[in-house]
């Protein structure tokens, strides 16, 4: 034997080899526990240990049973709250509600709306004209005031026109769009391209849109011709008025210039302007909204709530003009009533 060899006592061989002791087999943990710590328990199969294995184990039932929504406490006896009814005058007043909340909605949609109108209208008196417009001459077929980025003025067709009326012609270009603006502490106006030079007719009649700044040149008077409503005359400092001229032989394009004395056809244009600077329709605008009222701040007006009749006949006071007569007569009512 090799002096690395090692060996074991012949007790601890003894012991290793000896069977172990029979021991009581338990078939319960109630079982083990009667018969003590040493019983054994009766083998299983591990697998039928894990209750996934089991063929009669629900883990949906397990889990839905889980992850149920804990419940208040509840006691025998408790009373289950009642869920209150609405009487039908309150379903009627808060569909009532519900409507004026909506209408006044659509109506604050649509002065947002109006505020952003790009459609274009006609300038019906000097005062209209103000911000984008479009000058309409009087030729046939129906032409714009136009100008190029180098400052040319020439006669552009208008493409966005119906049945070849002036009175519905809209821009369809951007070079015969003119902003105009009233020169400040004059009744003079100002007309500037879309390149951002102003309009200038001089001392021989040729206009052009070369200017950064506005000088007499710059300055034109707009008036309102007498006998055809709608219709303007373009006057310069000098008394002389811009016209089209008709077309020479051999050339398309009509030729405007500033040097007409006297009051024409040909001098006699039309302004187009968009429907949002247009001051009219701001001031009809307002006394719209105006007139709009909610049920709400009516019955704060009066002091109190108000029945479907007292409301439509505030809201037809304020369109008659004697909203304060009718709203000091609901107030001197409702105090009869309190006191009554």
């Amino acid at each position: 034997m090799s002096e690395y060899q090692y060996h074991l006592p012949d007790t601890v061989l003894e012991a290793f080899f000896t069977p172990a002791l029979e021991l009581p087999i338990a078939s319960s943990p109630l079982e083990a526990a009667i018969l003590g710590t040493g019983a054994r328990r009766k083998s299983h199969n591990i697998n039928n240990l894990l209750p996934h294995r089991d063929p009669t184990f629900n883990r949906d039932a397990t889990h839905k049973r889980d992850s149920r929504m804990v419940k208040p406490l509840s006691f025998k006896g408790d009373k289950k709250p009642k869920k209150r009814k609405r009487t039908e005058a309150e379903a009627q007043e808060r569909n009532v509600h519900s409507g004026e909340v909506v209408r006044a909605n659509s109506a604050l949609g649509t002065e947002e709306n109006a505020d952003d109108d790009d459609s274009w209208v006609a300038a019906d008196a000097v005062p209209d004209v103000v911000g984008p417009i479009m000058f309409v001459l009087p030729t046939d077929p129906p032409t714009a005031l136009a100008c190029d980025a180098v400052g040319k003025v020439f006669t552009l067709g208008i493409e966005n026109i119906v049945d070849a009326n002036p009175a519905t012609a809209e821009p369809h270009d951007v070079r015969q769009v003119w902003v105009a603006n009233r020169i400040t502490g004059t009744e003079q106006y100002r007309f500037k391209g879309h390149h951002g030079q102003y309009l200038g007719c001089d001392k021989n009649g040729i206009l052009s849109a070369t200017s950064a700044a506005v000088s007499p040149l710059e300055s034109f008077n707009i008036i309102a011709t007498a006998d055809t409503p709608g219709t303007f005359q373009i006057q310069t400092l000098r008394d002389t008025f811009l016209t089209v001229k008709p077309p020479k032989p051999n050339v398309t394009t009509f030729d405007v210039r500033g040097d007409e004395e006297s009051i024409t056809f040909n001098t006699t244009w039309r302004i187009r302007m968009q429907a949002r600077f247009k001051p009219r329709l701001k001031a009809s605008k307002e006394e719209k909204a105006k007139e709009k009222i909610s049920r709400k701040e009516l019955e704060e007006a009066v002091g109190r709530r108000l029945e479907d009749d007292e409301v439509r006949k505030l809201k037809r006071a304020r369109r008659e003009g004697d909203y304060h007569e009718q709203l000091l007569m609901l107030k001197v009512k409702g105090k009869h009533d309190k006191y009554g």
